[in-house]
């Protein structure tokens, strides 16, 4: 979640991978740039390109040379042109402030407090597979990868069952991506994420004042309650759970039943002759739901023998860096059980992702009671959409029988 004066997911992808080939496998094109350009300058981009595991972990760890802050360098008083501050939380900002923005909230994320959620997120899933259809086809991304981890971060937040709907608007909104280069369309996609944008900051903004002084145990109620945080950065806090906290393990369900569909397997995880945390591990590294991180220099500075200067904007490919035979044994090849797996999918640092062991309980419960409630999943792998931004797919259409 960038502030105000940054939108979303605005740009381009490099012209290599713009196509729908690209977007669905751009993993030919990370080999090619790992050995012959490892950090490259797009100069239609105008910025810098990250591919090799070593590199792309050094950037992202040294947040003294490479900030999270996207505004960094701009006017920071510029605002929304509305009475919406600008909205900074825990992955703009690089510490000393990140770990105030973290601080209050991080307990609620460590493995023992996600354990505690793990009843409600078994209840919401075997609702939501007893809404589908016994036998036939169904649509796996709309009617269950979506609306599950909506479901879960709504309930954590405490936000109401009907705004679920907006919510999945919302984030689609903020996550777009032109779908060419034209400022016709780049414009159309800044207004329509500033207008998304605005509208769930006023949302947020009134939850947060009718719960000051409550003593719900929900995340909007810990936020309207600490000083740890301004109106501002309470906002900017709950639009940051709501839109990582859904769209990123959407994608991880259905990568997972993508890769364990291409490759074979559905039946041995659903058994159990394949680990399914292990299965889950890869997947993150096979594809990661997050191909890409942004990173500003704060100075001049040398990596891998390119001469990066203060300003630049540096792109790590965290799915480029995943597959660095450097550092995995055969990276190209899906190996549910691998072991160790060192991917960065959730990041590394100070940054590394909040809400990872709350995807990866989501992702296990999700997918046992998914493989558990039917007997046989035949996913249809002949006609993939990609998504506009994350890795992902538009839709994915699975036949189904329910087990007996």
């Amino acid at each position: 979640m960038q502030p105000s004066n940054s939108v979303v997911g605005v740009g381009q992808s490099p012209e290599a991978i713009r196509n729908r080939e690209g977007q669905l496998s751009p993993f030919e094109w990370y080999a090619e740039m790992r050995r012959e350009a490892p950090v490259h300058f797009d100069e239609q981009r105008e910025m810098w390109d990250v591919f090799r595991y070593e590199d792309v972990k050094h950037v992202l760890k040294d947040h003294d040379a490479f900030t999270a802050n996207r505004a960094f360098g701009a006017d920071e008083s510029a605002g929304s042109g509305d009475d919406m501050p600008m909205l900074q939380t825990m992955i703009t900002t690089d510490p000393p402030e990140h770990d105030r923005l973290r601080g209050f909230v991080n307990d609620r994320f460590q493995p023992g407090a996600v354990r505690e959620y793990q009843p409600q997120v078994e209840e919401m899933t075997k609702n939501l597979l007893n809404d589908l259809p016994d036998e036939g086809t169904f649509d796996f991304v709309d009617e269950f990868s979506i609306p599950l981890p909506v479901i879960v971060i709504a309930e954590l937040l405490g936000i109401p069952d009907d705004r679920r709907d907006q919510f999945r608007e919302w984030s689609n909104a903020l996550v777009a991506r032109p779908e060419d280069d034209t400022s016709e369309e780049i414009q159309r996609v800044q207004r329509e994420q500033e207008r998304a944008q605005k509208e769930m900051g006023r949302y947020f903004a009134t939850l947060l004042a009718e719960r000051q002084g409550g003593n719900g145990d929900d995340l909007i109620t810990l936020a309207a309650n600490t000083e740890a945080l301004n109106r501002g950065e309470r906002i900017g806090f709950c639009m940051l759970l709501l839109l990582a906290g859904n769209i990123t393990t959407t994608n991880l369900l259905t990568n997972a039943i993508w890769a364990f569909e291409a490759h074979g397997v559905t039946d041995a995880v659903r058994t159990g002759e394949v680990d399914r945390q292990l299965a889950i591990e890869e997947v993150l590294r096979y594809r990661s739901p997050i191909q890409s991180l942004k990173r500003i220099a704060t100075k001049d500075v040398e990596l891998n023998n390119q001469q990066v200067q203060a300003g630049d904007v540096v792109t790590l490919w965290l799915g480029a860096a995943n597959r660095d035979p450097e550092i995995f044994d055969a990276p190209e090849t899906f190996r549910p059980e691998r072991h160790p797996n060192r991917h960065i999918a959730f990041g590394t640092g100070v940054h590394f992702c909040l809400g990872a062991h709350l995807a990866r309980m989501e992702a296990d419960i999700a997918l046992n009671y998914l493989l558990e409630h039917f007997e046989r999943l035949d996913a249809d792998l002949s006609e993939l959409q990609p998504l506009n931004f994350l890795h992902g797919l538009e839709s994915l259409p699975c036949e189904v029988r329910r087990t007996a």
